[in-house]
């Protein structure tokens, strides 16, 4: 392609919000926010929320947890004070110590039949979140991935939501039963002793005050970190799929020391958001232990004074741990949620993307094609401002064979990217039979179109499978005729399982010019009724050349094609050259035509024979006729 379009590498942070979030925000104070929290966990709600039996069964047993939790404690003090302190009674205390044992296991059994219950919905809703945000990338535009590292991306598809997935499978239950825990002991304890569940609560404004310092900085902390991440993998992508520029460049210290720098970034990034994080489960742990000092010491005093049982004592000391530790997996929760929030995020972003090219509301199927193409007029740009093609005027009527040439970056493949609609012109028209192709269904009119690339793409499948992309349902008779055609099947049939080796990535274990001769079968067996071959000759060896060259004429035949040409002797038979150059057509005609008037077509053409005098004193002669 002609533009270069700068690819953003960072990307910008997004805004803080104000006001509002989960409801425990409370509790955790106000960290550095994402643009809108609600939002987002509202959206991540509508994923699970098409399983409200699961999701109900699921509430039904942290219920039934929460509440044998909270029965066990109280069976302990019982027994203390009943079998134990009162009237020893080993009978009595073995029931009792049964009984516990059942609530303890229905407790463990609760809880497992939760957690998988949560994991089965939680991966069915992230299933539907990777296939939404994978069938969105599918529909933007080009331009959409110009401006956009293509790991950053791939970040977003496994990374982000895969930190929404941990959250969901993990994370929600635990939140659900840490509330309930807090709100369930908190009134047992009042019931069973008001003074003494005071003095339990006095170290919630400690807790409250730490957390609030820590959430503070674990918020940026894990949002630089996701970033970064996204940004190291586009350059992980980048290299390998440059792995050959990089060697033959002997560029390998410098992709390290890229990588090192992106790196050392994620590392503080990471180490930044982990200590923050990492501290909140030794500082909840030292007042977990300050408060069970606080109540062995007030218990015990309670005790001697007669306020209170023994057994009583033991079951607060037994409750103030349960109170203390769903506060502390909440603030530990609440890192995890922070980092899925900022997951989702970037996930959603992409997903609200509207895809720059749509059919319009009226748009027609297009069935029959003759082949006629017009570009009347067209203006266009990759950036506003800056214009790539100026007014440009074409007709290649139903069969011509119109071939682009000029220098690089004048505007031709810029033309064929135009007319296949991955980008929409900025002015002007273009008409396929008439009909302006803004009017046709997007899907329509590519399936009309076929392309053969000079950088050509394969699939690491077989060989079969990758003619076979032209037209899924093609039989394997068709796609063994249709390689035939593109000269491709003399040298499938050498390879080692003939049709069914498998490709490498990029096609790697094949030739550029084998890659070329499949990609043209590919397109036969589409068989589209217009053609666009951009420089499929530039890179192969000449014998191999004349394969595609003949593949090529009877791809073209009885088609409109288009023909982008680096080496000018591949397109002397075209109905028509047009010489592009700054964006502009500047001649147009035959290649005898344009031979003879000794313009800019002429001194392209003589320059690729420089070396052989002979040759260009020939073509000289033969235009004025005194060879």
């Amino acid at each position: 392609m002609e533009r270069r379009t700068t690819r953003e590498r960072h990307e910008a942070p997004p805004p803080l919000m104000g006001r509002g979030g989960p409801p425990w925000r409370y509790l955790m104070g106000e960290p550095e926010r994402a643009r809108d929290v609600r939002t987002t966990l509202a959206r991540i709600w509508g994923y699970l929320s098409h399983r409200s039996w699961a999701l109900v069964a699921v509430a039904l047993l942290v219920v039934v947890s929460s509440g044998l939790e909270l029965l066990g404690p109280y069976l302990l003090g019982r027994a203390i004070d009943e079998y134990i302190i009162s009237s020893p009674h080993l009978a009595g205390l073995a029931r009792m110590a049964l009984l516990m044992l059942v609530v303890y296991l229905s407790v463990s059994l609760a809880f497992w039949l939760q957690a998988y219950i949560m994991v089965v919905v939680s991966q069915q809703a992230v299933r539907e979140i990777r296939d939404e945000l994978f069938a969105r990338l599918q529909t933007l535009s080009l331009r959409f991935f110009d401006r956009r590292p293509h790991g950053e991306l791939m970040s977003r598809l496994t990374n982000d939501v895969e930190n929404i997935s941990n959250v969901l499978a993990e994370s929600v239950t635990q939140l659900f039963s840490s509330l309930l825990g807090i709100v369930g002991v908190a009134v047992v304890m009042l019931v069973i002793n008001a003074r003494l569940a005071l003095v339990s609560l006095t170290t919630i404004p400690l807790m409250i005050l730490l957390t609030q310092w820590i959430a503070r900085h674990t918020r940026r902390g894990f949002r630089e970190q996701q970033q970064t991440l996204g940004e190291l993998n586009g350059l992980i992508e980048e290299t390998i799929s440059g792995e050959r520029v990089v060697k033959a460049y002997g560029r390998e210290q410098v992709v390290i020391e890229q990588f090192d720098a992106i790196n050392a970034r994620l590392r503080r990034a990471a180490i930044y958001a982990q200590i923050f994080a990492g501290v909140m489960g030794p500082l909840m742990n030292f007042v977990n232990n300050v408060g069970f000092a606080i109540v062995a010491g007030a218990g015990g005093w309670m005790a001697v004074k007669g306020l209170a049982t023994v057994g009583t004592i033991a079951a607060f000391i037994t409750y103030a741990r349960q109170f203390t530790r769903p506060l502390n997996q909440i603030a530990n929760l609440y890192n995890l949620i922070q980092s899925a929030i900022a997951g989702a995020e970037r996930v959603f972003e992409v997903i609200d993307e509207v895809p720059e090219l749509q059919d319009a509301p009226d748009a027609q199927p297009l069935t029959q094609v003759q082949g006629d193409v017009v570009f009347e007029d067209v203006c266009f740009g990759y950036e506003k401002g800056v214009p790539v093609l100026k007014h440009i005027n074409l007709h290649a009527k139903p069969g011509q064979t119109i071939a682009l040439v000029g220098p690089t970056g004048a505007g031709k493949t810029t033309i064929v990217n135009l007319l296949t609609r991955f980008y929409d012109i900025d002015s002007g028209s273009i008409r396929i039979d008439g009909v302006d192709i803004r009017g046709i269904k997007i899907s329509d009119l590519r399936r009309k179109l076929g392309i053969v690339l000079q950088d050509t793409f394969l699939f690491s499948d077989t060989v079969m499978e990758n003619i076979r992309y032209g037209r899924l349902d093609a039989t394997d008779e068709e796609v063994i005729a249709a390689a035939k055609l593109a000269n491709a099947d003399q040298f499938i049939q050498r390879l080692p399982e003939g049709y069914h080796t498998r490709l490498s990535e990029r096609a790697g274990n094949i030739s550029q010019g084998q890659r070329q001769l499949l990609a043209i079968a590919r397109a036969i067996l589409a068989d589209p009724a217009i053609l666009i071959l951009d420089e499929a000759t530039s890179s192969v060896d000449t014998r191999t050349e004349k394969y595609i060259q003949e593949a090529m004429l009877r791809l073209m035949k009885g088609r409109t094609a288009f023909v982008i040409a680096h080496r000018l002797s591949t397109i002397r038979q075209a109905d028509e050259i047009l010489v592009i150059n700054e964006g502009e057509i500047i001649e147009r005609g035959t290649h005898r035509d344009l031979l003879a008037r000794k313009g800019f077509y002429y001194r392209m053409y003589m320059s690729q024979f420089r070396r052989h005098p002979q040759v260009q004193q020939a073509i000289y002669a033969g235009l004025t006729g005194h060879g």
